[in-house]
């Protein structure tokens, strides 16, 4: 059978990753840092996964083991035996892991003979692969260099599959249970494969994968960053509440149309593909069954508002193509008016705010001149906000 190992058991490695490994025929191993998760998968070897929407149904993902991340010649070993690997743990915890990938290399390529392991690597970062690669290269012997961009590929993937916050009475069912919704598509960068691409189910090689890359950015993250943003104003605790606000939607919609529009003239991509794509995220955005939370997507506010994520990103690119992108910046300066109380980031997002207005926003987070077309744009829009009643004071 053939191995896959997946650094990450969380919501993309299991909720994702893990059926695509199972229902191609792989048995995966995982790697984390939860004891109970790596302990529960080994007694268990097999997890339950919920497919939520209108008729919902759960999957038993069979042919499941685990690695403790501290077992560092554990997992490298696991790297020697592996036919594909991946990670989904989170762009912080990149640098953590790259000593143990750089260590399996080392011990996989002791062997001339090994044959190539590409790294489909599942994070939310514009060039996520040269990153890891240069991450892992820091910590390999100077002998293993060539080895690494002979005969490992870091493989961008976006990723498209939303997963919800687990319910307490959900993580009370069962420790391993984890819920998503229906989409189960994998884009990845067809040039960085080292080596014939691997055979999985629903892996979609792409050449120009930039283009992808800024179409998830700026279409999928963007509109589900509107939605929540705006959503959050109106007081909607749901995702598939702000579809059901026409505000909010025709806001979500006029800033998606604006992006879709930047993307059409940058990469000369369908306007109508982009356009129906957009719709289709709307139509699963009205998943009730997910109850995707809007705090889940508006949370970390300084990232959402950096000079290259969703929002910032996209108004840029938009003005590079000869777009205003005022409902970008319409939902940008709704973002800058995120304030939950149990989110760290949003607390020094306004205490930022209350110290230097939004001017002070716009420079230190966004990067932003207060004088460019972007910025002004984003002023105009808070005053917006102001006078067509989304903010029930002005602080």
């Amino acid at each position: 059978m053939k191995r896959a190992l997946q650094f990450g058991a969380g919501n993309i490695g299991r909720g994702f990753l893990g059926q695509l490994y199972y229902e191609s025929g792989y048995a995966a191993t995982f790697v984390d840092v939860l004891d109970d998760v790596v302990q529960a998968l080994n007694e268990r070897g097999e997890y339950p996964l919920r497919i939520v929407d209108e008729t919902p149904q759960t999957l038993c993902i069979r042919n499941a083991s685990a690695l403790h991340a501290g077992d560092v010649e554990a997992v490298a070993q696991a790297m020697c035996e592996a036919d594909l690997a991946a990670t989904a743990v989170g762009v912080n915890v990149l640098p953590k892991v790259a000593p143990t990938i750089a260590r399996g290399i080392e011990k996989r390529f002791a062997d001339p003979s090994a044959p190539p392991l590409n790294f489909i690597v599942c994070e939310n970062l514009i060039g996520a692969g040269p990153f890891l690669r240069e991450t892992v290269r820091g910590h390999l012997a100077p002998s293993f260099h060539a080895v690494l961009d002979e005969k490992v590929g870091f493989v961008e993937a976006s990723i498209g599959r939303m997963v919800p916050i687990m319910t307490e009475k959900e993580r009370a069912e069962d420790p391993l249970l984890i819920c998503v919704e229906a989409y189960c598509e994998l884009p990845v960068d067809k040039e960085a494969f080292k080596g014939p691409i691997p055979e999985l189910r629903n892996l979609l090689p792409k050449a120009n994968f930039g283009a992808y890359v800024e179409r998830k950015l700026f279409v999928h993250n963007l509109s589900h960053a509107s939605a929540a943003y705006l959503g959050y104003l109106r007081g909607h605790e749901y995702i598939w509440q702000t579809m059901e606000d026409d505000r909010v939607l025709a806001g979500m919609r006029a800033a998606t149309g604006e992006s879709c529009e930047g993307l059409a003239r940058k990469w000369l991509l369908d306007k109508a593909e982009l356009e129906a794509h957009a719709e289709d995220l709307a139509r699963r955005y009205r998943n009730r069954a997910l109850g995707d939370q809007v705090r889940r997507i508006a949370a970390d506010p300084l990232r959402k508002l950096g000079p290259n994520d969703r929002l910032i990103g996209a108004g840029r690119m938009c003005i590079e193509q000869g777009i205003a992108p005022e409902h970008i910046a319409f939902a940008a300066a709704a973002a800058m008016r995120y304030d939950h109380p149990a989110d760290a980031a949003a607390g020094r997002l306004q205490s930022t705010r209350a110290k230097g207005g939004v001017e002070a926003v716009l420079e230190e987070i966004c990067k932003l001149d207060p004088a460019s077309e972007l910025a002004r744009l984003i002023l105009e829009a808070g005053a917006r906000l102001r006078q067509e009643g989304w903010l029930e004071q002005d602080t």
